[in-house]
């Protein structure tokens, strides 16, 4: 069963703030690829960290809404955290 979750994701952008789009489009299309439906993207922007995080002090923070099954979407957790370019993430169910 399908099922709405949000998605904060941090992204590590040392040296790549021209290719943030890119890097944003790329993560939407893995998470389609592995069967889940983007419903909506929001790029919150660059903000730094209360606290050194892995040795860094900000990141770019996006918003991704998308519907996906329990499988699904425990795949593209993986495939996040396997991802040079994500540095946290977190996703919750939005529905009851």
């Amino acid at each position: 069963m399908k099922r709405k979750y949000e998605g904060l994701i941090v992204l590590d952008t040392r040296g790549k703030e021209d290719t943030v789009d890119t890097i944003v489009s790329k993560i939407g299309r893995d998470m389609e690829l592995e069967g889940a439906r983007l419903e909506q993207i929001d790029h919150l922007g660059k903000r730094k960290f209360p606290y050194g995080s892995k040795k860094l002090t900000e990141g770019y923070f996006v918003n991704y809404i998308i519907e996906a099954d329990t499988a699904s979407l425990k795949k593209v957790e993986a495939k996040l955290r396997l991802s040079n370019e994500v540095h946290q993430q977190n996703f919750f169910r939005l529905e009851a």
